[in-house]
């Protein structure tokens, strides 16, 4: 197939250090190219990938400092996107809904994948009017506030396999990866850490919306708790060796989380997930298998006394048959199939639902 990948332009593809969606893209794109699919990828220019980049700025925009209005840029992207259509069998897009009132009026299959939450009220309108283009979402969790999209299916993400490798003997600590900021929850990490006696390494990047929040509440915690020690922002070799050798990661979110990439990072080390049973997480944590899902402290503390009774190459084994980018570009290969099958028939309002055939 010949396959378009939009992804945003904010941070590289794959980014340097933080950055879920271009990391996710990145993954699909090179499996597909692996898989023989002549690929496209719109992205910035200091992305690196096996595919046929397009470069629709030359510099990812947070790297560049960009303070302008993005959405010029998304602009210029979908005009590229435009003038190669006839090269493509389908478009895929993992942006925003700028392009939604051109789509349906191109002659080309095209699917989006909405990686964000949807909580917003106005999300409802926006999916309501847009009632034909084809979505998926990244977790069943994530499309409950808006059931009557035009979801085309589920799939969840997917890591390469050797991306990350087992450490089956842990050191004694526990680990906090992510953004800093209210719904993720760090001082509940803190304080579940505290609570069993145990060190916390926190991996967070502060975007600057929560530049205040980390100020006058986190930093605090930080400074006075000598358990806690704080990294800052990883990259993958680092991620490595911060999760491979974590007890557990602490994943205490309060939100609903579309899916948590960190948490099968986790596990592709081998290290179980104690999380907030929110959004995403029971579809992502097997309770007792690779984690442990929890509603409150207590319950938390007494899931880090019960992290010894988890298998670690069961964790791992886990994270290989649900969350592989095989598995993901197998997924997106069957609904990129019927779109381009249903293109060539009649346009249809609706797919078979992707989830029924990726957990069957």
């Amino acid at each position: 197939m010949r396959i378009a990948q939009i992804a945003p332009l904010f941070e590289s593809v794959p980014p340097t250090r933080y950055g879920g969606t271009e990391r996710v893209v990145h993954y699909l794109t090179e499996e597909l190219v692996r898989r023989g699919h002549e690929v496209v990828l719109f992205a910035s220019g200091d992305s690196s990938t096996s595919a046929n980049l397009c470069a629709c700025v030359p510099t990812a925009l947070r790297t560049a400092g960009y303070k302008g209005d993005a959405t010029i840029h998304d602009v210029i992207q979908l005009d590229h996107v435009v003038a190669r259509l006839d090269q493509f069998d389908i478009l895929h897009f993992h942006v925003g809904p700028v392009y939604f009132p051109l789509m349906n009026r191109l002659d080309r299959p095209h699917l989006s994948t909405l990686h964000g939450p949807l909580t917003a009220p106005e999300q409802a309108a926006l999916y309501r009017h847009f009632d034909q283009l084809p979505l998926v979402s990244i977790s069943d969790s994530q499309r409950r506030p808006v059931p009557a999209a035009n979801w085309v299916g589920t799939v969840y993400h997917g890591l390469p396999t050797d991306l990350y490798h087992l450490e089956p003997v842990p050191d004694n600590y526990l680990a906090f990866v992510g953004r800093i900021s209210p719904e993720k929850r760090l001082d509940r990490a803190i304080e579940i850490a505290t609570a069993v006696g145990l060190p916390l390494k926190v991996a967070a990047k502060v975007d600057p919306a929560d530049q205040v929040y980390f100020r006058e509440r986190i930093e605090p915690l930080l400074q006075s708790n000598p358990l806690v020690e704080f990294i800052g922002e990883v990259d993958d070799a680092a991620k490595q060796e911060l999760l491979g050798h974590a007890l557990a990661l602490l994943f205490p979110i309060d939100w609903q989380e579309p899916f948590g990439l960190v948490m099968i990072e986790a596990n592709a080390c081998g290290t179980p997930v104690i999380a907030g049973r929110n959004g995403s997480t029971p579809e992502i944590i097997d309770h007792g298998v690779n984690g442990y899902l929890v509603e409150s402290i207590e319950e938390a503390t007494a899931a880090v006394h019960q992290l010894n009774q988890l298998d670690r190459c069961r964790v791992r084994s886990n994270f290989e048959v649900r969350f592989s980018a095989a598995r993901q570009a197998e997924d997106y290969e069957q609904l990129y199939r019927h779109l381009i099958q249903a293109g060539r028939s009649h346009p249809p309002a609706h797919c078979p639902r992707h989830a029924d055939l990726a957990h069957a």
